[in-house]
């Protein structure tokens, strides 16, 4: 194909650029709206307005016995009989094990002859100290014979108390033969059967853990403890004076707990290995209906951001630089405002930074305005300027909403 000369191209391209603008400028009749001859979009927008706004907080969580003891026997013997129904209930001071008391009980009496000898001798020095002062007044014996006479009866005194401790000892051991539930609560499985030799408390021989109350602990990671905490030394956080949460369990099936706990105890230290500090809650627990070592969610609720702005979800959207919203200005016309999103709430997006009380945000609509260079003019739906129900998920036009972040781990 043969290229035209220099002297036909000019030509032509003047040509063209001409028919180009005069088409242009037939497209868009004089006095007509802006973005060629396109009615402003329409959208719908909230006033925001400043209210307190309750916070909740989820965290990952483990139940826990109220009290969990090891049952172990105090003395050495043959376990001779176990006495309750394993994972039954039991009560404090109820007998689970007895070990075979004959041991113990001819000890006992062996002690108990020790000591009758021991005061036996006592009775003598006694007499003899007796006999033996008026006698020296009438100088018949020497002071060397009543001396030894007081030590004797010192001596025999001695004798006759650790007799005694020994009798003491011999009936707690005879007593220890039967093995008693430390607290209420369920038992274990027995760990030891009948016949086997226990040597006193090196031996585990059952354990029982108390359910009601119920503990539920959970670990709060240190940067979002150390983010809570300046948030309510700046006053952008309100808990209760006494700092003790409420809190709900959500069970491994999605339901909750029928009885609602409260928070009461904080530990200062921080885990090396998980880098979270541990709380815990307690929770009633009727018919023992939760059990030890589950694991489960914790909702803890009572806590209140005061004069928080709080917008939709489908009104942040999410750029490459950050989340930001749209406004409509007071001519009219759009405006993106970026934002600093706070905590998620059952109504949206709590925010922290990026929009004053009175704002127009624009709650439905984006997905025009998205397409548009900001600055246009916007029509706002008749009915609009209260705040809209928080939902939405995926804004067309390009833009996704901002969706609800993941609860902490």
């Amino acid at each position: 194909m043969r290229s035209r000369s220099p002297s036909v191209a000019a030509p032509l391209r003047t040509a063209t650029i001409s028919l180009l603008a005069l088409a242009a400028a037939g497209c868009q009749p004089a006095g007509g709206p802006p973005g060629g001859g396109f009615p402003p979009p329409v959208v719908s927008v909230m006033i925001a307005e400043p209210k307190d706004v309750p916070v909740t907080f989820e965290y990952t969580a483990q139940t826990a016995g109220y009290r969990e003891v090891e049952v172990r026997a105090r003395v050495t013997g043959i376990l001779l009989k176990r006495n309750y129904r394993e994972g039954a209930a039991v009560r404090q001071g109820e007998s689970l094990f007895t070990i075979d008391p004959a041991p113990f009980r001819i000890a006992l009496a062996r002690a108990e002859g020790d000591l009758a000898v021991a005061e036996a001798r006592l009775a003598q020095a006694r007499r003899e100290v007796t006999r033996l002062k008026p006698v020296l007044e009438a100088r018949a014996v020497s002071q060397k014979e009543l001396d030894d006479a007081l030590s004797a009866e010192n001596i025999a005194d001695a004798e006759a108390k650790s007799a005694r401790a020994r009798l003491n000892e011999a009936k707690l051991n005879l007593e220890w033969t039967r093995v008693e539930a430390p607290i209420s609560g369920i038992t274990s499985r027995a760990a030891v059967s009948e016949g086997s030799l226990v040597s006193g408390p090196g031996v585990l021989l059952a354990a029982i853990t108390q359910t009601d109350p119920i503990y539920v602990v959970f670990g709060i990671p240190d940067r979002e403890h150390i983010a809570l905490r300046r948030d309510t030394d700046a006053g952008r956080l309100r808990v209760p004076a006494d700092g003790r949460l409420k809190a709900r369990l959500k069970l491994s099936d999605g339901s909750f707990h029928a009885r609602e706990g409260v928070v009461n105890f904080r530990d200062v230290r921080v885990n090396p290995q998980t880098g979270t500090s541990e709380v815990r809650a307690e929770f009633p627990n009727p018919g023992n209906v939760l059990r030890a070592g589950a694991f489960a969610r914790i909702v803890l609720h009572g806590a209140v951001r005061p004069n928080a702005v709080v917008v939709p979800q489908r009104a942040v959207m999410e750029s490459p630089k950050g989340k930001y919203v749209y406004i409509v200005g007071a001519d009219g016309k759009s405006a993106i405002r970026p934002v600093e999103a706070g905590d998620w709430t059952g109504e949206g997006w709590v925010i922290n930074k990026g929009i004053a009380p009175g704002d127009r945000v624009v709650v439905d609509g984006t997905a025009r305005l998205s397409i548009m260079p900001p600055g246009v003019p916007v029509k706002i739906a008749d009915g609009a300027g209260a705040p809209a129900a928080a939902g939405g998920g995926k804004a067309a036009g390009g833009a996704q909403a901002a969706g609800k972040p993941a609860p902490a781990k």
